[in-house]
């Protein structure tokens, strides 16, 4: 969690039994929210068009509680987290901090059931670094989950059990949410099993700035239904039991609700689940610019026409945005019918689609409003649905394997990956041979080929990549080139 978002924003989790932002942010799980993409095709629930308020204020929320308790479950992660203890002696006498230590730990929080064959969402941070994973039902059945695939930049994760018959939720349209309908939150604060509260919705695409990671998605509804630490991954439903969104996060400064909640909204969720259970991975599109939130001081300083909407500040050359027509000094004001107001519509409105498909887009263009179609694309700049292994190999183009311990051994090393082959791409421009050993990106030692991808993932065009490490002949040598 970046310095912005300490003591004021919680995510609802509870580890070790600290119900707090200590307790949470101890074991490194920090929170946040990011991305957003259409409808699947194959969806493992059912998605309804239920009315998401009645016109009347109902007398009680019986109906809304008994038709969403039971399907949502509790969530026990065992993870190991490393504490490093101080030792006065060892600084005083030998100069050296103590050896960190290692440490197994419980957490907890909450999910929901999206299918009756045992598919399960919840919230990344509730899963994260977990070794093991167990998911409670309502009526005390325990079973064993398997992790299929997680998406930090919107805080959701996809878990499979092996049962069958289970009560699923019904998921709404999230994009019928009104200001000032009933909704209500379930979960498992504070480890009390079933707890439903209720409130309203407060405000819809709030962007906290909660998420820490590259290409974040935050557009949560807001809600005063009271939630707290282990409310997360739970379930915020309307007055029909119908599912609305995903409960992530308070704003509170004590690490209790202090009146506020957030929810990732369902249609972003249920998309991030249709990705994760058909690629294993989240097909993010992109639009190809960078903008500003447009406000009246903004509007007058560039003398636009209009005082909201999304400002286009530059247009990335061969992006999709670029393909379409539009241009530097557009004001983005609607995608496929949806009012864009902020920078959080705008996220919402892409992130809930993927590479490939069309949207309409009108921009204010002189004063005038303009319509214009867009196809989006990948991050790759192609309109391909990408496995996250060809994303990344097309990225840097090349492919690599972990040293034995022989080769270790014999090189004198104990880090490192091998260039088994190059496929084009970045390596071969930089001109990396094949069999030469990476030993550090950006001077971070490289372990496996799994911990150079994660630093891969983190590039973004014109980064500056530096690859240290050794040619066949055992000779030192780096490559330095613009991602």
């Amino acid at each position: 969690m970046n310095a912005k978002s300490i003591g004021m924003f919680v995510l609802l989790f509870a580890a070790g039994g600290l119900l707090s932002l200590a307790g949470a942010h101890a074991l490194g799980w920090t929170g946040k929210t990011v991305v957003i993409e259409n409808q699947p095709t194959a969806q493992p629930v059912a998605v309804s068009n239920f009315p998401v308020a009645s016109a009347a204020v109902p007398t009680d929320f019986v109906e809304a509680a008994e038709a969403s308790v039971e399907a949502v479950v509790h969530v026990k992660i065992t993870a190991e987290r490393v504490q490093n203890y101080y030792n006065p002696f060892n600084d005083l006498f030998f100069g050296r901090p103590s050896t960190p230590q290692r440490q197994e730990v419980q957490g907890s929080g909450s999910g929901v059931i999206l299918s009756e064959d045992g598919y399960i969402v919840t919230n990344n941070h509730v899963i994260k670094d977990a070794k093991e994973i167990t998911v409670v039902t309502a009526n005390n059945d325990e079973y064993d989950a398997v992790l299929v695939g997680t998406d930090p930049t919107t805080d959701i994760a996809l878990l499979k059990i092996e049962a069958e018959g289970l009560q699923k939720i019904t998921v709404a349209n999230s994009d019928n949410v009104r200001l000032g309908q009933w909704v209500l939150a379930v979960g498992n604060p504070f480890n009390l099993t079933s707890t439903v509260t209720a409130g309203i919705i407060s405000a819809k695409g709030r962007d906290i700035n909660i998420i820490d990671e590259q290409s974040a998605i935050e557009s949560f509804l807001q809600t005063d239904a009271a939630v707290n630490p282990g409310n997360s991954g739970g379930a915020l439903v309307n007055t029909g039991g119908q599912l609305v969104g995903i409960n992530t996060a308070i704003s509170s400064r004590s690490g209790s609700f202090e009146g506020y909640s957030f929810a990732v909204p369902a249609n972003l969720m249920m998309k991030v689940v249709g990705d994760l259970k058909e690629f294993g991975r989240v097909q993010r599109a992109f639009m190809g610019i960078n903008y500003n939130e447009l406000n009246a001081s903004l509007s007058e300083e560039l003398d636009l026409k209009v005082n909201a909407g999304v400002y286009v500040a530059n247009v990335v050359e061969g992006g999709a945005a670029d393909d379409a027509g539009i241009e530097k000094g557009d004001v983005i004001i609607n995608i496929d019918g949806k009012q864009v107001r902020t920078g959080a519509d705008l996220t919402e409105a892409i992130g809930s689609h993927r590479p490939g498909e069309s949207l309409d887009v009108v921009v204010n263009r002189n004063g005038r409003n303009e319509k214009f179609n867009l196809v989006l694309k990948n991050k790759l700049g192609t309109t391909e649905m990408l496995t996250r292994e060809e994303e990344i190999l097309r990225s840097y183009g090349a492919r690599l394997s972990e040293l034995s311990s022989s080769e270790k051994r014999n090189l004198g090393l104990r880090y490192g990956v091998k260039v088994d082959e190059i496929l084009g791409g970045r390596f071969e421009k930089a001109g990396i041979p094949e069999g030469f050993i990476i030993v550090k990106l950006n001077n971070v030692y490289i372990n496996d080929v799994a911990e150079f991808e994660k630093l891969i993932q983190q590039f973004n065009p014109g980064d500056g990549a530096l690859i240290q490490g050794f040619e066949t002949n055992g000779k030192a040598n780096y490559y330095a080139f613009e991602w």
